[in-house]
């Protein structure tokens, strides 16, 4: 289909939000003075001028404009309590108050209680603390390496594990390129690193067995997402995740599940158990530190210990050392304490958090589909747990998370990145692009139509959303 020229819109929809937040403006064009682009992480400065926020607290925000703008980024699906939860909130502060939380550079019995927790809730035999998900990815990668001794590294087309040298391959969609994610997202990155890395469709298991067949035994490991983020907000099949585990298993290769979004955000723990499947190494981030920088590669003993200094007999202290080592703020003591608190908060309380949000979510998919439709504006909503059935019963309580996209063919299913991001298929500037400013300007904050719900969110919430909805609906339907 045509590429629809949002050019006028756009520039109606810049000059409406620049008057209405003179001072967020300002400080963007301070900002460039000293940052690049103004600020220090790509996706949230956006066009023409990211919002400044002065405060936060449970599903909104302030931002130095004065404007209430109800958040469903909360902080890259980070925030599952919502902004500065009390339960998080409460317990830094009095520790910080005190003696506690800035003592970097020494152990405590808080990374114990923390590693404790998540190893009970993951099923994982070891784990190791970082403070980002990109890390965390590159040093799942790197042990899965050296566990194997092989070179190769597998991953899903559409899959975002951070910016890291075996990550920045396969991740935009690329019309007419193999399978549209073969391309290299980066410059600065080793092309003998890349060469190595190779992509798969999202939820086609038999181009999966082709894979291993022709390269399996060269294959160190397998990353991918049970719940693909960026790639569109949509589960992994039960079938792909379990030919994905089938095969590994096979061939001796690492499966690695990236659940840096997933993890804790459908159950208090891994949502690999939601398929009954254990993988070899897992990586956890966003939810598990409570707001605080917390990442972690957690999985079997034997591929976790070679990271460790201490001589031994097993197969795993025979093979190459790898040098995670950690950093100046890996297990930070506030961060732990976040971390622990959260986790701990959510196992205590999963039987009433996890319905309730399922249920919000289930409300928010259908209410922004309505509030489009009424504008006749068709939106496929993705996010649901719907894909995650064995044919029998569901495998989830449902989801909180979900993605708007706007299919030129309403009657053809989104079931991988390359449905959602082939231009053909689906309209992409106004997705990723155009709705972000329009509901900006309606007070709802979304990136690239991504949307997370947390505990503070309520049926209200939901039901203002909608609104926004329309109103941002009518403000693009003449330009359709």
């Amino acid at each position: 289909m045509k590429a629809r020229d949002y050019t006028p819109l756009m520039a109606k929809l810049a000059e409406t939000y620049a008057q209405r937040s003179p001072r967020s403006k300002a400080m963007q064009d301070q900002a460039v003075n000293y940052l690049v682009d103004g600020g220090s992480h790509t996706l949230r400065l956006i066009k023409p001028f990211p919002p400044r926020i002065a405060s936060a607290r449970g599903a909104w925000l302030t931002d130095e404009d004065g404007h209430r703008i109800m958040d469903l980024w909360q902080g890259h699906m980070a925030n599952i309590l919502g902004h500065n939860p009390p339960e998080i909130t409460t317990p830094l502060a009095e520790a910080l108050g005190g003696s506690f939380g800035l003592q970097t550079g020494f152990t405590d019995a808080l990374q114990v209680d923390t590693a404790r927790i998540l190893c009970q809730q993951t099923g994982a035999e070891r784990v190791r603390f970082t403070t980002s998900g990109s890390l965390a990815t590159m040093y799942a990668i790197m042990l899965g390496r050296a566990f194997t001794g092989r070179e190769l590294v597998l991953k899903v087309g559409g899959g975002w594990h951070g910016s890291q040298p075996w990550a920045l391959k396969g991740i935009d969609y690329h019309g007419g390129v193999g399978n549209g994610y073969q391309a290299v997202e980066s410059n600065g990155v080793p092309a003998a690193v890349t060469d190595q890395v190779l992509v798969t469709p999202f939820n086609d298991p038999e181009r999966l067995r082709d894979l291993f067949r022709a390269s399996g035994d060269q294959m160190a490991c397998f990353i991918m997402e049970p719940f693909i983020g960026v790639g569109g907000y949509m589960p992994a099949s039960p079938e792909f995740v379990r030919t994905a585990r089938e095969l590994t298993q096979q061939y001796g290769v690492v499966l690695i599940l990236d659940e840096v979004i997933a993890g804790f955000r459908f159950r208090a723990g891994n949502m690999g158990a939601l398929y009954g499947i254990q993988p070899d190494l897992a990586t956890f981030g966003k939810i598990i530190g409570g707001g605080m920088p917390v990442a972690a590669v957690a999985g079997r003993a034997e591929i976790m210990e070679l990271a460790g200094v201490s001589e031994g007999g097993s197969r795993a202290y025979k093979a190459a050392r790898v040098k995670f080592s950690g950093g100046t703020y890996s297990a930070h003591p506030a961060s732990m304490l976040a971390a622990r608190t959260m986790m701990a908060y959510l196992v205590d309380h999963e039987a009433e958090i996890y319905p309730r949000l399922g249920k919000l979510g289930d409300l928010a998919r259908r209410t922004v589909r309505d509030a489009f439709a009424a504008e006749g504006i068709y939106a496929h909503v993705t996010g649901g747990s719907g894909m995650l059935s064995d044919g029998n019963a569901p495998l989830t309580t449902g989801s909180s998370m979900f993605m708007l996209h706007f299919p030129f063919d309403p009657d053809r299913p989104l079931v991988s990145p390359s449905d959602c991001f082939d231009p053909a298929r689906c309209d992409i500037p106004l997705c990723h692009t155009v709705l972000d400013l329009a509901m900006l300007v309606e007070d709802v904050f979304m990136l690239h139509s991504h949307a997370g719900l947390s505990t503070a969110h309520t049926e209200a919430d939901i039901a203002y959303l909608g609104e926004a909805c329309r109103r941002a609906a009518r403000r693009i339907k003449p330009y359709l």
